[in-house]
């Protein structure tokens, strides 16, 4: 480990994972994912993740670039929902709602090092009963793992009152590298029949919408740039990608999403066992961002696969529920996993 910066008087640690075909950087700032090293087709490892040289970067901008988000990741409408009987309001970020948490999300939080390996680390964070509204002291402990070809990310947490609890991470991917430019020749597949709808505010209606006949239907693979503008209402309104897909109501892991680089050859191949993956298409990242060794960051440079429950779940019964009951551990897992063609 090693020093990265300060935040609120104390030290962020970097940790490096290392194994035989995978590398990658963490921060105990966020829980972040800083870097990804992976191997292209010719074998030489580039970082395939976006982020920042400083800590005053993370501190400064919302992007979320790496982060563990949550306790409640994604969007919560007005700020407000019902968790038994009792009317929870929320941080407000994100107009009159509340994103990922809101200020005091565990993005922002600054984690321990519970464990460390040459291939693992394990990071903990306890939410304070009330935070940002949310109730209940949460502890949670998020564990990176690197297996060959893979990075594996383990999420469990415990509350001592009832709760919401829906943890995602949120990097950006760009499997050509993270400097090199637009994601938009990128071919992207999402294993989901379904999708959730959104208003003008990016806030899901409730429907559970066939992608059938529609620009989300990805089921087989497409080349972003032939879609992403497409002549569609829900596309115009968030200037690209970046909804909920409703994945297969199996237990356990299940393929969510797959993506090929435009140049390098990678091949990512997202699974979880959560019952939603947000896509996100980067179109908020802020022009001409200053991002790792002088690369320049801009709108559509990078894909964010955040496995999830479903954005507004307690405002929606139809929804999987993201109540955690007291006393009771909440456990989840995703894998991200390369390799070359």
């Amino acid at each position: 480990m090693e020093r990265f910066g300060t935040f609120a008087g104390q030290a962020v640690e970097l940790i490096r994972l290392q194994t035989g075909g995978l590398a990658c950087e963490l921060l105990t700032y966020g829980a972040t994912l800083r870097a990804l090293y992976v191997p292209d087709r010719q074998g030489r490892r580039r970082d395939v993740v976006l982020g920042f040289d400083r800590l005053d970067d993370y501190v400064n901008h919302n992007s979320y670039f790496g982060a563990v988000v949550g306790p409640n990741a994604n969007r919560i409408a007005k700020a407000a929902c019902t968790l038994g009987g009792q009317r929870l309001r929320l941080d407000r970020n994100d107009g009159t709602n509340s994103l990922h948490s809101g200020a005091a999300g565990l993005d922002r939080r600054l984690w321990e090092v519970v464990a460390v390996s040459e291939e693992a680390v394990t990071l903990g964070c306890t939410h304070p009963d009330g935070l940002g509204g949310i109730p209940g002291e949460l502890r949670i402990r998020v564990t990176y793992r690197l297996e060959e070809t893979a990075l594996v990310i383990d999420y469990r947490a415990i509350s001592q009152r009832d709760t919401l609890c829906n943890l995602t991470n949120h990097s950006y991917f760009n499997l050509d590298g993270h400097g090199s430019g637009s994601v938009l020749g990128h071919r992207v597949q999402l294993f989901a029949e379904r999708f959730t709808p959104t208003d003008v505010g990016s806030l899901p209606t409730g429907e559970l919408r066939d992608v059938a006949g529609t620009p989300m239907d990805l089921r087989q693979p497409v080349r972003v740039g032939d879609r992403i503008d497409a002549e569609d209402a829900q596309l115009r309104q968030a200037r690209g990608f970046d909804h909920n897909w409703v994945l297969s109501d199996e237990t356990g892991l299940r393929p969510a999403a797959r993506a090929w680089g435009a140049e390098s050859g990678i091949v990512l191949t997202v699974c979880t066992d959560r019952p939603g993956v947000q896509f996100y298409t980067g179109n908020y990242i802020p022009p001409a961002l200053r991002g790792k060794g002088g690369a320049v960051y801009g709108p559509r440079q990078g894909l964010c696969f955040e496995t999830q429950a479903f954005p507004d779940a307690p405002n929606h019964p139809n929804f999987p529920a993201t109540l955690l009951r007291a006393g009771q551990e909440w456990h989840s897992r995703t894998v991200f996993q390369f390799r070359t063609e």
